[in-house]
C-alpha cells in the first residue's frame, strides 16, 4: 500500500494557513513513523532540486540535501550570480530556465523579496530558506513528538514540504 501525501495549498508557504499546517504536520508525523518502522521509501525518485547558495557546507544547505536525497531526489547546488539589483528580465530569464531543470528551488541566504521574483517567474514551488531556524514550518517541528530528536523532527517535516509541494 502506498501513502498518499495531500498537498498544501499554497507552494509558497506564506502565510501557512491552519489547514496547510495541519497538512504538513501530519505528513511529517506518518514519515516519522515510516521511518521508524523502517521502511522508507524513495517518494521523490526522479524529481530534481536546484541548491541555490554560495556555500555548499552550510547546515541549512546540509539539512534541506538531506532531506531530499532522504526521498529519493537528486539535489544539484547552483551558485547565485543573481541579485535583488538584478533586472526583471535577467531574473525572469534564468527563473524560467531553472523552472525547467527543476521541480523545485531551494534559496539559502536570499532576501524575501529575491524569493518571491525568482518564485514569479519559475513555475515551480520556489523555497526561501525552508531548512533555516526561523522558517515558519520550523515551529511546527515541534508539534511532531515522540522519539524523534529536534534535528530529526526538522528533517520529517522539510521532508513534509517536499512531498506535499512537488511529490
Amino acid at each position: 500500500m502506498r501513502t498518499v501525501f495531500p498537498p498544501v495549498h499554497d507552494n509558497r508557504l506564506e502565510p501557512l494557513s491552519a489547514a496547510d499546517a495541519g497538512v504538513l504536520v501530519g505528513n511529517a508525523r506518518t514519515l516519522q513513523r515510516v521511518a521508524e518502522a523502517g521502511r522508507s521509501g524513495a517518494l521523490l525518485r526522479g524529481k530534481n532540486f536546484g541548491l541555490l547558495c554560495a556555500s555548499v557546507g552550510g547546515d541549512e544547505a546540509a539539512a534541506f540535501r538531506s532531506a531530499a536525497i532522504g526521498l529519493g531526489a537528486h539535489v544539484a547546488h547552483i551558485v547565485p550570480s543573481l541579485t535583488d539589483a538584478s533586472t526583471h528580465e535577467v531574473l525572469g530569464d534564468t527563473a524560467r530556465m531553472l523552472g525547467r531543470l527543476y521541480d523545485g528551488i531551494e534559496c539559502v541566504g536570499e532576501t524575501p523579496a529575491f524569493v518571491r521574483r525568482l518564485a514569479d517567474a519559475a513555475g515551480v514551488p520556489v523555497y526561501g530558506g525552508l531548512a533555516s531556524p526561523g522558517h515558519t514550518t520550523a515551529g511546527l517541528a515541534t508539534c511532531l513528538g515522540g522519539s524523534a530528536t529536534p534535528a530529526q523532527s526538522r528533517h520529517y517535516m522539510i521532508q513534509s514540504v517536499l512531498l506535499s509541494t512537488v511529490g
